[in-house]
């Protein structure tokens, strides 16, 4: 596939209350960031570019040899802000950039391969991976037209009471064109509660720009669960022990 991943890994992970990276905390023995790795190795693609910030020595020097550009977001502003770090690298490419979480370890391969696909087929400029969940916590809401089109995403700190009751949840797993995302990237402001540059902003932004944003919900919502504490980390842990039992 003609496609480039972008794996955002540069949070400290203040709920672990631990110091080290939150991507690097174990699940079944190995870092949680391993998952992520493997899933996206096993899709054949082109470029892997992960996105480092708190203590990045440890994970630079524990996947040295994989075939993998790191790249340093030496301040945490937030997703947009990270995926900027990339543009250098990835400005003038001409396939799909593919952006997910380092702390979602359960997104499955063939889960990826059906949203690139659907992605390409739609002929998007941004395609956004979303989830229905009875309780959808901390996610971000997926807010949508009267025609079932996707309108923005609200993170869940600057959401209304009426958003807050949506189900239909932001996985933080998107596609995008290059030759639209970094441009709009940098008009992206962090007028929000949490003050940061948000990459769920690019959705409402292109849609105002007339360009064609889409959307595919996931077929199994466990794929979703991040990991930001430690309850989460045996929660994930049980689910993939069930799994290969």
């Amino acid at each position: 596939m003609d496609v480039a991943a972008v794996i955002l890994a540069a949070g400290k992970g203040v709920r672990m209350k631990s110091e080290k990276p939150k991507v690097f905390h174990e699940i079944c023995g190995k870092p949680m960031l391993s998952y992520v790795l493997d899933t996206v190795f096993d899709l054949g693609l082109k470029e892997i570019f992960v996105v480092l910030g708190h203590k990045s020595e440890i994970i630079r020097q524990f996947y040295d040899r994989l075939p993998i550009t790191f790249v340093e977001q030496r301040e945490q502003l937030g997703t947009a802000h990270a995926v900027m770090q990339v543009e250098a690298e990835l400005k003038s490419y001409k396939g799909t950039i593919l952006v997910l979480n380092g702390d979602m370890p359960l997104l499955k391969g063939d889960t990826l391969r059906r949203f690139i696909g659907e992605h390409t087929s739609s002929k998007a400029k941004a395609t956004v991976l979303t989830a229905e969940m009875d309780d959808p916590g901390n996610f971000g809401r997926v807010v949508r037209g009267a025609e079932g089109e996707i309108i923005r995403i609200v993170e869940k700190k600057d959401a209304n009471d009426m958003e807050l009751n949506i189900k239909e949840i932001n996985t933080g797993t998107y596609c995008f064109e290059p030759d639209v995302l970094f441009s709009a990237l940098k008009e992206i402001k962090p007028i929000n509660v949490q003050k940061e540059y948000y990459l769920t902003d690019c959705i409402a932004l292109f849609r105002n720009k007339g360009y064609k944003v889409s959307s595919v919900k996931l077929h199994n919502s466990l794929e979703a669960i991040g990991v930001n504490t430690k309850e989460e980390l045996e929660l994930v842990q049980r689910i993939l022990l069930q799994q290969t039992t």
